[in-house]
This record gives C-alpha cells, sequence and structure tokens, in this order.
C-alpha cells in the first residue's frame, strides 16, 4: 500500500515557480497496478520521482509500506565514471545481493542489450542505453511496485515488446505505476488511474475513466 498525503512540490527559480503538485491525496491499495495522465509539464514525472524517494515534497508525505523501485525509464541515479557493469554491482550489494550479485549482472546484461557498452563509462551512454540498462536493473530485483516512466518507449521495436512483456510477466505478484503516452498500454496494465490537471490529481478507481477525463481535457 502507497498514501500520498496533502502533497505539494513547486521548483523554485530566481522569481519563483508555481506549484507543480498542490494538495496531492490518494491511496494505492496493495496489488493495484496505477496508469498516470496528464498533458506534457503537467507533473507526472515529478509525482512519480517523489513516490520513488528520489525527489521530496515542498509539504506532504508518501507513506510506503512495500517495496518501492526507482522510476525505470529516467535513466538517472547511475555514477557516470562508473561502468554499466560497476554500477549494477554496486547497486546488487546495497540491495543485498550477496551471492547471487553474478546472476545478477548477467541477467542485467542480457536483458539491456546493450552490447560492449556494458563495460565503458555510463556517462558515455545515450539516454537510451541508460533507460535499458535502469530496466534491466529494476527487473533484477522483486519489488512489490515498479515504477514506470515511459520504460517502455525507449529502443526498437524488439526491444518495445520485450519490456511490455516484461511488466506483463509481473501483474499478479506485482503492482506497476507506470507514466505513459500510449494508452493501449495503460489500459492492458492497469486498473486505477491518477489524473494531473493544474497541479490536482484526481484518482480514479477505473483506468478507462481517468483516460476519458485525460482525453477530455485535451479535446480528444
Amino acid at each position: 500500500m502507497i498514501e500520498v498525503r496533502n502533497l505539494y512540490k513547486r521548483y523554485h527559480g530566481p522569481f519563483g515557480g508555481d506549484w507543480v503538485l498542490k494538495d496531492v491525496n490518494f491511496r494505492i491499495p496493495a496489488n493495484t497496478s496505477v496508469g498516470i495522465l496528464g498533458r506534457n509539464g503537467a507533473g507526472k514525472s515529478t509525482l512519480l520521482r517523489i513516490i520513488g524517494g528520489m525527489d521530496a515534497p515542498d509539504r506532504g508525505s508518501v507513506i510506503r509500506n512495500c517495496r518501492v523501485s526507482w522510476p525505470i525509464g529516467l535513466g538517472g541515479g547511475f555514477q557516470g565514471s562508473m561502468t554499466g557493469r560497476q554500477n549494477v554491482k554496486f547497486v546488487a550489494r546495497i540491495h543485498g545481493g550477496g551471492d547471487h550479485i553474478p546472476e545478477i549482472i548477467k541477467r542485467v546484461q542480457d536483458f539491456a542489450e546493450i552490447g560492449k557498452a556494458f563495460d565503458q563509462p555510463v556517462k558515455t551512454y545515450s539516454s537510451g542505453m541508460r533507460s535499458r540498462l535502469g530496466f534491466g536493473l529494476s527487473l533484477a530485483f522483486d519489488f512489490d511496485v515498479y515504477l514506470s516512466d515511459e520504460a517502455t518507449a525507449v529502443g526498437d521495436a524488439a526491444f518495445k515488446a520485450k519490456a511490455t512483456k516484461a511488466f506483463k510477466d509481473r501483474v499478479g505478484t506485482a503492482s506497476i505505476i507506470m507514466v505513459s503516452h500510449q494508452v493501449g498500454m495503460l489500459k492492458d496494465l492497469c486498473q486505477a488511474g491518477v489524473w494531473i490537471h493544474e497541479g490536482e490529481a484526481i484518482w480514479f478507481d477505473d483506468i478507462h475513466e481517468a483516460i476519458k477525463r485525460y482525453h477530455e481535457s485535451i479535446g480528444k
């Protein structure tokens, strides 16, 4: 279960800044996958980062009574001077990989499909390569909730299909909180939805209702 309470967030510039998220409240039940919708710049990725603990709200809190992944697809969080292999090994140690670290490294390497770049510094990677590495690394651990920020939009058609299958294989054993412009994907994987509009996040028990409100807001 994840609960977002009275959450406010804005990014401060030299002249202040408007609230990206304001007084956001919702509760995600266990074993419920959620699609997050909204216009570009609405605050979808910001909300996902806050849920994952990669960003902090100005006010409010997020209560996590489960193991939550980092946002897959953002491609951040890696040490640029270290290779992909070294980054994976480091994260595996933090998460208590123990004797399974070689197996985890191989699993990530096979899934990411970045070839010799796996042993090159991550700072030399394209954004797509970082995303592939992050995707593979997230899937190497058994989280209760996986966070996805357009993760299935990365790479060629074959990799997109592979990424989509990886999520579908986890439905039933884990939940997904997903930001995606691929409405069909949200319908396939999510039961509930959150529509972000003008800083407010509106919860829908039915993903189809969330998609309908989102389409109405953009004139579709």
